[in-house]
């Protein structure tokens, strides 16, 4: 049972993270183009007050929003939007921050050696930026298992069943069978995004 659980909680979190991801680098690439500040400002303003509110009104309002258009308005659908939500935040504000700061001399190198802008985003900008877009990644993906737990009250499964089925029920073992499990969920997935920084950053970027 506590398998199913953590196979549905995973394919969740995993689903959101993908989207959070491709939403979130794209995002944050776009935004830190040049003139495109206040653009910047404006988006990570709103991402933070996503961040603010909290995840079953978010939940809710998906729900509703989707069962005005005829969509599945319980269970996975609205988890998965709301999470790739709240996933947006670390991924766009590291992404955004990491190519603002590569540094301009590296950048009028490029420009010296006739890279055309795509080429000096692809070639310069992204390998240096890469250590702090996987640290929001990372942050990101933590985020989205730990909130993923609260998805079990609109019917998406997960970890969060046992837990919540425990204080129903005033059931000990189901709570810490869930928060446990949660738990170790988390610092797996953390664990593997520090491996993969460590594998894919080259070695001269490491710190900085």
């Amino acid at each position: 049972m506590v398998m199913g659980w953590a196979f549905d909680h995973l394919y969740i979190s995993l689903l959101a993270i993908v989207f959070a991801s491709v939403l979130g680098i794209c995002g944050g690439i776009f935004i830190a183009g040049n003139g495109r500040q206040r653009l910047a400002d404006v988006v990570l303003y709103l991402a933070e007050i996503m961040m603010t509110v909290p995840s079953l009104a978010l939940f809710g309002l998906f729900m509703l929003l989707l069962a005005h258009i005829g969509l599945s308005a319980i269970g996975f659908l609205p988890a998965v939007i709301t999470l790739i939500i709240y996933g947006q935040l670390p991924i766009l504000r590291n992404t955004c921050t990491a190519i603002h700061q590569v540094d301009p001399a590296l950048i009028e190198a490029g420009k010296g050696m006739g890279m055309n802008d795509r080429q000096l985003l692809v070639r310069v900008k992204l390998p240096l930026a890469l250590p702090v877009i996987l640290a929001g990644l990372r942050n990101a993906m933590v985020l989205i298992i730990g909130i993923a737990t609260i998805a079990a009250l609109i019917g998406a499964g997960g970890l969060g069943v046992p837990i919540f089925r425990g204080l129903r029920n005033a059931r000990m073992d189901l709570i810490i069978t869930g928060g446990v499990a949660v738990s170790v969920l988390a610092l797996l997935v953390d664990g593997l995004m520090a491996l993969v920084e460590r594998w894919v950053v080259p070695r001269g970027l490491k710190g900085s």
